[in-house]
């Protein structure tokens, strides 16, 4: 049976409302977190909503707190939902030895390895529990889904949306990990959380999945050239460029000139990326 999530805060945005929850996970088997911007126009309506999934180290706060999404989400009449990046306090070995693995860093796969198998299980956490849990105890439509992301959250974006595409109806990214499977990051998590046989890998890299995918809608992504991490080879949007190519499937790649891989980066475009969902939710 479903619990009602616990509201630990609450404050008023844009004649809306942030509030932030937590509940007991049935799939990653202990409490998680997340937080949800309500619009005004959620006050006796079904609204669409738009699923932020954040990038390593982060948690359901950075997004609601660094992004000026609510403005914009209050202008469309979109309920915005941020997870937690991953399982915490679980006491596993290596959690919390690296930045980039283990807490804080789930990379929305379903682990696979012991002792991840039991708990990281972010792709259907986020994929199937969390609508649910929207569709029973929120204003959400769950016919009219979006779901956006930034960095390892670009990457989660759009491995869920490529991957149903009768689920979400619009996507987006900022600097994704867009080829996992190519990059430090992407090989760490997934040998991690998957194994050695990279052929399971293929599930959880865009790349690989866009060329088979029924995904039909525009993907729009914004990449800024003065991003740290894509000369170090780690986000690879040519690679994922190329293969949208390959599937004949629209992309919207914007290099934004000067900008990095910050919220300053995300804050600017974020108006953009809305309407983007708007229009396709709407």
């Amino acid at each position: 049976m479903t619990i009602l999530p616990t509201c630990t805060s609450q404050s008023r945005c844009f004649d809306g409302t942030i509030g932030f929850y937590r509940h007991f996970s049935d799939v990653c088997r202990t409490e998680m977190r997340f937080s949800v911007y309500l619009p005004p126009q959620a006050t006796g309506a079904t609204l669409p909503i738009v699923y932020w999934l954040s990038g390593l180290t982060c948690t359901e706060e950075n997004f609601m707190i660094k992004a000026g999404a609510q403005q914009f989400a209050a202008q469309y009449g979109l309920i915005l939902v941020a997870p937690d990046t991953s399982p915490r306090n679980l006491g596993l070995p290596g959690e919390t030895e690296t930045w980039d693995f283990g807490a804080g860093a789930g990379f929305y796969v379903d682990a696979t390895t012991d002792p991840w198998n039991a708990h990281y299980r972010m792709y259907t956490y986020v994929t199937e529990e969390l609508p649910a849990l929207m569709a029973a105890f929120f204003p959400g439509d769950r016919q009219r889904q979006g779901i956006m992301g930034h960095s390892m959250g670009g990457h989660g974006a759009l491995i869920c949306a490529l991957r149903n595409p009768d689920r979400y109806r619009s996507v987006s990214a900022f600097a994704p990990i867009a080829a996992p499977m190519g990059c430090a990051w992407g090989q760490k998590a997934f040998r991690g959380y998957l194994g050695t046989d990279s052929t399971a890998w293929q599930a959880y890299d865009a790349s690989q999945i866009v060329i088979h995918s029924a995904w039909n809608q525009p993907i729009l992504i914004d990449q800024g050239t003065a991003d740290p991490f894509l000369p170090q080879g780690q986000l690879l949007p040519e690679v994922f460029e190329q293969a949208c190519a390959q599937a004949g499937k629209e992309l919207i790649l914007r290099r934004q000139e000067g900008y990095d891989h910050s919220y300053s980066f995300i804050a600017t475009f974020i108006a953009d990326h809305l309407r983007h969902h708007a229009m396709a939710l709407r």
